[in-house]
């Protein structure tokens, strides 16, 4: 249950960091977005990076193997890096309609699948 929770609190995590580090590209089509400068644009990043780490920092906690949890932490880096490309793509996909994927996006992907697969392999 532990491993789950981990998860779903990752998932969560990345879905408030990807929208920090990349939702500002979309800040101009609010009207009143468009004429904030960068130092605002920082600001408010920043404001939601915080969410990030409400749900990153529990992760981490539950789901590291010395608190009790099933992950090594290698395993933990490693799933939130695979969890973070998961939702930077689902992101990407829904916001920004110009951009796609690939055939070498979708092996590079795969590559670092089978990369968790060594990874938690024992």
């Amino acid at each position: 249950m532990k491993g789950l929770y981990t998860i779903v609190l990752l998932l969560l995590s990345n879905a408030f960091m990807t929208m920090a580090w990349y939702g500002h590209l979309k800040f101009k089509e609010p009207r009143w977005f468009e004429n904030l400068g960068l130092i605002s644009i920082v600001l408010i990043s920043w404001g939601i990076a915080l969410f990030e780490y409400f749900f990153q920092v529990p992760a981490n906690r539950i789901g590291y193997k010395e608190n009790g949890g099933p992950f090594s932490l290698v395993e933990l880096k490693v799933l939130q890096e695979v969890i973070t490309l998961l939702v930077f793509m689902g992101f990407t996909l829904l916001f920004f309609k110009n951009e796609s994927i690939r055939w070498n996006h979708l092996v590079g992907f795969f590559f670092l699948v089978v990369s968790v697969y060594f990874i938690f392999k024992k």
